[in-house]
């Protein structure tokens, strides 16, 4: 099942990997963990864990409050990170323990790009790939694709993944794009979400309320 929705240009989105968070080796046992950073997050919402200049030792993701790993030895499941820890610490840390214990390789980052799914330049799915189909996710994704429209914002790959899984949106208000979470979208308690939309406030929260009939 498909939603005619969202029609976007073909253009690639490439992780801001410079703009990573770089983390100091530390010692495991005998084992010298190497200095690495988080980049930015691509269109399937994983996040590169980065050795070097430009050496990915791994992707990171979340499903259903779960972290995953993808690595040359294949898919992991983390589970959920200890109370009071970002999931992307926790698998950031445990890919860079496996790398210096010779668990994983290394993939150049030009590959990792070159691999990437390029944006769809026609509807997307209504359910992402993960999602089951059945009633309740199916009655879902219509309500969320419906609050896209409501609110100017754009699937860029998949269909709705869950309230609670990231999403990989257009804003078309402005050339932002990035993850969000459906439950973040839809407002609480029958308010709309906040105007401020997402990191760096979009086009400003008075123009957001006079574009969008939701906050009259």
């Amino acid at each position: 099942m498909t939603t005619q929705l969202l029609e976007r240009p073909t253009t690639v989105t490439v992780p801001d990997t410079a703009g990573g968070r770089f983390i100091v080796p530390a010692t495991q046992g005998t084992t010298t963990v190497p200095a690495y950073r988080v980049g930015a997050p691509d269109i399937q919402c994983r996040y590169p864990v980065i050795v070097g200049e430009d050496q990915v030792i791994g992707r990171a993701y979340r499903w259903h409050r779960d972290w995953l790993v993808l690595t040359t030895a294949g898919e992991h499941n983390l589970r959920r990170p200890p109370k009071g820890t970002p999931g992307t610490e926790m698998a950031a840390a445990h890919l860079a323990e496996q790398y210096a214990a010779g668990r994983i390789g290394a993939v150049p980052l030009d590959q990792v790009l070159a691999e990437a799914p390029t944006p769809l330049c026609g509807p997307v799915s209504l359910l992402h790939p993960r999602m089951p189909v059945n009633d309740r996710n199916i009655e879902g994704a219509l309500i969320a694709f419906a609050g896209l429209r409501a609110h100017h914002w754009r699937a860029v790959l998949t269909g709705f993944p869950g309230s609670d899984n990231h999403w990989y949106l257009s804003c078309e208000l402005c050339d932002w794009e990035g993850p969000k979470f459906w439950s973040h979208l839809r407002g609480r308690n029958g308010e709309p979400p906040s105007a401020r939309r997402h990191k760096g406030g979009c086009i400003g929260e008075d123009k957001v309320r006079r574009l969008i009939p939701a906050y009259q």
